[in-house]
Formats: C-alpha cells, structure tokens, sequence
C-alpha cells in the first residue's frame, strides 16, 4: 500500500509504529504534496498534518487543509477509496480536513 505523510516537522514514527516507516513516503509542503501525487499519482492512504510552517519569506504556508481543497476541488483524482488520517495537533482544522474528505467521499458514493 502506497502511503504519504504530510507534515513540517513531525515524523513518521513519532505518529506510528516506527516498524511503519518505510511504508510512508513524506513530504513536508504543500508545494511537495501537490508535486508528489502529480509525480507519483494517489497514495492508498494519506496522513495529514494541518499548520506546516512558514514558507521561505516568512508567512505562514499553505497548510494541510489547503493540500485537502486542492485534492478535491483541483486534482481532477478519484479520492473514493481513499485512506485517511489527520494526525494535526490543531483540532479545528483537523475536524475541517476530516470533514471535507468525510463528505467529499460521501457524495462521490452517493452519485
């Protein structure tokens, strides 16, 4: 199973089982996440951190939310099977990550 991990600081085994790792490829962008599906195509499962820093002037980076927007509305990908886990430390943004994929997926079984 193909497996991405988003996130600026935090890794792979310091949210899983560190036997995981090499299951997971990471990216720590939003620039990177967007370059890595567009190369590499969907992941089976995507673990998703929300606040990823700053970028390289100073200001606050797209965040995981933004890389979620961008799957569902932009990436023209079929995400009904895909596999997901918000592993951010910011709960409201955690719940909006949740909550478009969870609804997104919903609508798309749904059609």
């Amino acid at each position: 199973m193909k497996k991405l991990f988003l996130d600026d600081i935090r890794t792979v085994d310091m949210v899983y089982d560190p036997s995981e790792i090499p299951n997971f490829d990471v990216v720590r962008s939003y620039d990177a996440f967007v370059d890595y599906i567009k190369k590499n195509g969907l992941p089976e499962y995507i673990s998703f951190d929300n606040d990823l820093g700053l970028d390289a002037d100073g200001v606050v980076a797209p965040d995981g939310y933004a890389a979620t927007k961008w799957l569902v509305y932009e990436s023209g990908l079929d995400l009904i099977n895909l596999q997901f886990k918000v592993h951010s430390a910011n709960p409201v943004a955690a719940e909006q990550i949740r909550g478009l994929l969870n609804n997104y997926q919903k609508f798309l079984k749904e059609k």
